[in-house]
């Protein structure tokens, strides 16, 4: 099988690509912009005979020449910080509706008939029931979701009027090896970590209590590589979490740090995160099977290597935290 993945040099799309690549019967084509994925997460596989990188953006009016007899589409390439949507929505909608746009009409173009799309679980904003399911309202909150949210229904308007087999796997807080340590919103573990390996204090925005459905990259990978080989599925909206929400406040006990910092919690923030994976597991027979504790403890083993991470101190946060309040209300 002959994949595209798109966001090749990113957090999961590293791992998915990886994946792909051990399986000598497949051929795999990544493209990276490097706007916010990092070489580094390639270099394993990139020199493999059944892997070709191209360093190249989505809005690149010349890729569709190098893209023929693709089978299948995993779109992951995307910009996911909230405080810079909402300060330049118009990069935002450029990088993440325009370039989707650009890959469809290519698809279209290059008779390529199959994509799955990294969606966010951002779209439910703040859900009035828990746990979420797919047909859950609506509700963005900042320009990051909102435009994730537009490439979704541009992938699923664009599957109905021109036969394209597209499926849309909602994600919900992702975490593992080669997480982000930096960013204004998301990744929690990868900050974490970052803070205990160099002995600063682990910030907590909020009280803590807040929960998150955290769901590690493995999981996910498998989520999308059952999809692309299933063949009667077609516009479908699936969740993919591990369905049972972690507290900050546990997620920090359990890490064991010298010092802890609190800070004042940002609006627009959920309470909990809470995917319903029924979904998955009766369409794609997808189930989480790395356990929270487990995907904990691979992080934690690893923990000298987050010290050569980008840091994030209690000041820095502190600024953010600010930014946030002045855009997010």
């Amino acid at each position: 099988m002959k994949y595209l993945v798109t966001g090749c040099c990113g957090f999961i799309g590293s791992h998915l690509t990886e994946k792909l690549v051990k399986n000598k019967k497949n051929k795999v084509i990544g493209i990276d912009n490097l706007s916010s994925g990092n070489i580094k997460n390639i270099k394993g596989f990139i020199n493999r005979k059944n892997f070709k990188f191209l360093k190249t953006d989505l809005n690149n009016k010349n890729l569709k020449k190098k893209l023929n007899k693709v089978d299948c589409v995993l779109h992951l390439a995307a910009l996911s910080d909230i405080i810079p949507s909402v300060s330049d929505p118009k990069t935002y909608f450029k990088s993440n509706v325009e370039a989707t746009l650009n890959l469809l009409e290519i698809m279209k173009t290059n008779s390529i008939k199959k994509i799955i799309y990294a969606a966010s679980s951002s779209c439910y904003g703040l859900p009035k029931k828990y746990p979420t399911n797919e047909t859950a309202r609506i509700d963005t909150r900042y320009p990051y979701a909102f435009t994730k949210y537009i490439a979704e229904k541009t992938i699923m308007h664009w599957s109905e009027v021109y036969n394209l087999n597209a499926v849309s796997l909602r994600l919900f807080n992702v975490y593992g090896p080669r997480v982000r340590t930096v960013g204004h919103y998301g990744a929690v573990f990868g900050v974490f970590l970052a803070q205990l390996a160099n002995d600063y204090p682990v910030t907590i925005v909020g009280d803590g209590k807040q929960k998150r459905d955290f769901t590690y990259v493995s999981d996910v990978v498998n989520a999308f590589i059952l999809a692309s080989k299933k063949k009667n599925i077609k516009n479908e909206i699936i969740n993919i979490g591990c369905g049972k929400p972690i507290s900050i406040n546990n997620l920090v006990k359990i890490m064991n740090p010298n010092k802890i910092k609190y800070l004042p919690k940002r609006p627009g923030e959920p309470n909990m995160t809470f995917a319903s994976i029924k979904k998955a597991k009766k369409i794609l027979g997808w189930k989480p099977r790395v356990s929270f504790e487990r995907g904990l403890s691979v992080m934690l083993d690893d923990l000298k290597s987050w010290k050569k991470a980008p840091l994030w101190t209690t000041s820095k946060i502190k600024i953010a935290t600010k930014e946030w309040f002045k855009f997010v209300r």
